[in-house]
């Protein structure tokens, strides 16, 4: 089997840096598991990497496609399994880095993503039921169709929380448990599942740190930009983190103290959903940046130890 790397771990955890040089001394080349870095002019907000930070390493899935366009599960899947065939046939090593845990779970176990028939008026009516009724209405009809779905799809993510009623409605199948039967296959890959992390509190100062950095950077002016270009508040690359709060401040509806303010309590949020979700993932190595002293070359070579296993 193939050797497949994956360096997951919370928001702000310090990802990039360790990436690098991992790819370095494994001849590997990066994949990005992140829902945002794959629209251009999305680069403040995302904190994409910057071309001088990838040493020379070539980064997969980055800054491919429009603002305007939609991305999701299926095609990161599709895109992923082309990128990780590319790298193969140089004869390297795809090393998949990022925070977004079903995107690696759908290319490590391969995961099939049943689609039901398309049922636009279905669709238009739960649409129609979120904007008038409100999402946590929507929700409590997923949570009475599909309890296990409701607790693990916050009721935010609309899209989600639709396709989950969806496929119940159309196929009397509980998507919850399509997705068990889904993630207890085993890896396609020789893979090694590295998480990173730090101590809770050091983690919600990198956020906070990482956020003031974003404004002082020009966030604001970036999400203008890109109202300007014609993005649509409503659209799937506007719901990133730091992208909506902006677009509050700027239509008038909250104060930027009010936004930053906002920015950093959910991205912490953010964090420790991440975290309870590597928590529940299976053959996970856990590399805790303070049992390593911060040392970014002790990790190295654990991460090293456990690949060559």
């Amino acid at each position: 089997m193939n050797k497949l790397i994956i360096l997951t771990g919370p928001t702000a955890a310090g990802k990039t840096k360790l990436s690098i040089d991992l790819a370095h001394v494994i001849n590997g080349e990066i994949i990005s598991a992140d829902s945002m870095q794959v629209y251009r002019h999305m680069d403040i907000g995302s904190a994409k990497i910057r071309p001088e930070e990838m040493q020379g390493i070539k980064h997969y899935l980055v800054d491919i496609l429009e603002p305007s366009e939609d991305f999701n599960i299926v095609l990161f899947q599709k895109y992923a399994k082309q990128a990780i065939a590319e790298i193969y046939a140089k004869g390297k090593i795809p090393i998949i880095v990022g925070g977004t845990g079903f995107y690696i779970q759908s290319v490590l176990y391969d995961i099939n993503f049943q689609e039901s028939d398309e049922n636009p008026a279905l669709r238009n009516e739960l649409e129609t039921i979120a904007r008038q009724k409100g999402t946590r209405y929507l929700h409590d009809m997923l949570r009475e169709c599909d309890e296990k779905a409701a607790l693990e799809i916050h009721e935010n993510n609309v899209k989600r929380v639709i396709r989950a009623i969806e496929f119940f409605k159309q196929t009397g199948k509980k998507i919850s448990e399509h997705n068990e039967t889904e993630r207890s296959k085993k890896s396609a890959y020789d893979s090694r599942y590295f998480v990173l992390t730090d101590e809770r509190q050091k983690l919600y100062e990198n956020i906070d740190r990482r956020v003031d950095i974003m404004i002082e950077n020009g966030l604001v002016a970036e999400v203008k930009q890109l109202l300007d270009i014609g993005c649509k508040r409503d659209s799937t690359a506007m719901q990133g983190l730091g992208y909506k709060e902006i677009i509050s401040y700027l239509e008038g509806e909250i104060t930027l103290d009010e936004a930053v303010y906002m920015i950093k309590r959910d991205t912490r949020h953010f964090a420790k959903r991440q975290l309870t979700w590597f928590r529940r993932e299976r053959d996970v190595i856990w590399v805790e940046k303070n049992k390593f002293a911060y040392d970014d070359e002790k990790m190295l070579n654990y991460m090293l130890e456990q690949i060559n296993a």
